[in-house]
């Protein structure tokens, strides 16, 4: 997208532009995003996943649902993403509610994960006590053996999409003069507001 991007109307069209930016920059996971929770007590909890999907109808990241970050999304089902471009000096952060997405959506692409990542889908229990390198690896064996064609979906195992109602946009500048702008609006089926926010 070239011209000013704080004069941007359409978010979604804004970071379509900026993610395409960080594809042919970044050398790894430009789709990486850190993924904010709340766990019962009300402390946050954060960690990195990767964006599957994104457009005007919400940003679709995968986990195990018994994660500590799937049950705390089941149980507060809001969030906060950022993701951080560090070679193009721009971020974009997102807050909104999250739902489960479908199970033909949740099917499809883990049909297309690396037969390796099905079977760690099984294999991991994600967020509980391990106790060993060792035993991780024979649960691996384990279920490639009992899966040595197609490997199913567990049933713990699916997606969420984040649907926003804050977008912001951050990006480098000189003597710390970034460029901000933030799209807000109070549903998904309302019209977006853009203001520009000091650095």
């Amino acid at each position: 997208m070239s011209g000013d991007f704080t004069e941007s109307v359409d978010p979604f069209s804004l970071f379509d532009s900026w993610l395409g930016d960080a594809e042919a920059s970044e050398p790894n996971d430009p789709n990486a995003m850190a993924l904010a929770t709340v766990d019962a007590a009300g402390l946050p909890n954060v960690g990195m996943v990767l964006l599957k999907g994104h457009g005007p109808n919400g940003f679709v990241f995968f986990t195990n649902f018994e994660s500590a970050k799937g049950r705390e999304l089941l149980a507060h089902p809001q969030a906060a993403l950022l993701l951080h471009w560090k070679s193009l000096r721009r971020q974009v952060r997102v807050r909104g509610s999250v739902k489960e997405v479908t199970a033909a959506e949740a099917d499809a692409y883990f049909e297309s994960r690396a037969r390796g990542s099905q079977v760690g889908a099984w294999a991991s229990a994600q967020s509980r006590p391990l106790e060993s390198r060792a035993a991780l690896e024979q649960a691996a064996a384990t279920i490639a053996g009992k899966y040595p064609d197609v490997v199913p979906r567990p049933p713990y195992w699916s997606g969420f999409r984040l649907t926003p109602v804050e977008i912001e946009f951050w990006q480098d500048g000189a003597f710390r003069l970034h460029d901000r702008i933030v799209f807000r609006r109070a549903g998904a089926s309302e019209p977006w507001t853009r203001t520009r926010l000091n650095p």
